[in-house]
């Protein structure tokens, strides 16, 4: 994809979902990198509903190193991997408590030392909390990113995240993370993408297979008769 389609994506997909922005809810840096730490391999809507009841009980990183870990592990049973992310969460505030007097870094550097905070995590974070431009590339992000043929089918996620970056303003990273994890989450799904109605369909080589196949047997079955 080149810059001038590139530009007419984001315009399109800007156009069906204007208000598009971060779902985990949280209220501040802290609950953040933890709503993002746990939204890995689980859905924000899960997510949510479990802190719901996690943040009000557990209001600072001290909170979470007063309970045992099996404690906390009951607490976020309903999210996968709870047992690692439970370690995970606590480790964390041990260091954010022992080097950064209790808030989270703003740093991707320091953010990414964390436990538990990879890349993705560590971008959603500086962008959301912290205002500093940036890409967080998620499952439904680099599915987008290469059914338009942004990225290429065997890209890592990194790579994925360089090209966006390459094509995108930087003043915009942020608002083109979310609003392409919409589209993703949306209308261009995993499943049933909406490809019958995608107005980016001319762009997307996986769309315009979609559409043809019901063509081809259509074909096929008149040829037989």
């Amino acid at each position: 994809m080149n810059q001038k389609q590139m530009r007419y994506a984001l315009d399109t997909i800007g156009q069906m979902f204007p208000d598009a922005h971060c779902e985990l809810n949280h209220s501040n840096p802290f609950e953040l990198t933890l709503a993002v730490l746990l939204s890995a391999q689980c859905t924000d809507e899960t997510v949510n509903k479990v802190t719901a009841n996690l943040f009000v009980k557990y209001r600072k990183p001290e909170d979470y190193l007063a309970v045992p870990v099996e404690e906390l592990e009951q607490d976020i049973r309903r999210i996968g991997l709870f047992r690692n992310k439970a370690k995970n969460i606590q480790s964390l505030c041990a260091m954010i408590l022992e080097k950064y007097d209790g808030q989270i870094p703003e740093s991707h550097e320091q953010l990414v030392e964390l436990p538990g905070v990879g890349r993705k995590t560590a971008n959603v974070v500086i962008s959301n909390a912290f205002g500093v431009p940036a890409i967080a590339v998620d499952t439904h992000l680099e599915r987008v990113s290469k059914r338009l043929g942004i990225a290429k089918h065997l890209d890592s996620v990194l790579e994925v995240e360089k090209k966006l970056m390459k094509l995108v303003p930087r003043e915009e990273w942020t608002l083109t993370h979310h609003r392409l994890i919409f589209f993703g989450r949306y209308h261009c799904k995993a499943q049933n993408p909406k490809c019958e109605i995608c107005p980016l369909l001319e762009t997307c080589t996986e769309g315009k297979k979609r559409m043809k196949l019901p063509q081809v047997r259509k074909s096929k079955d008149k040829a037989i008769n």
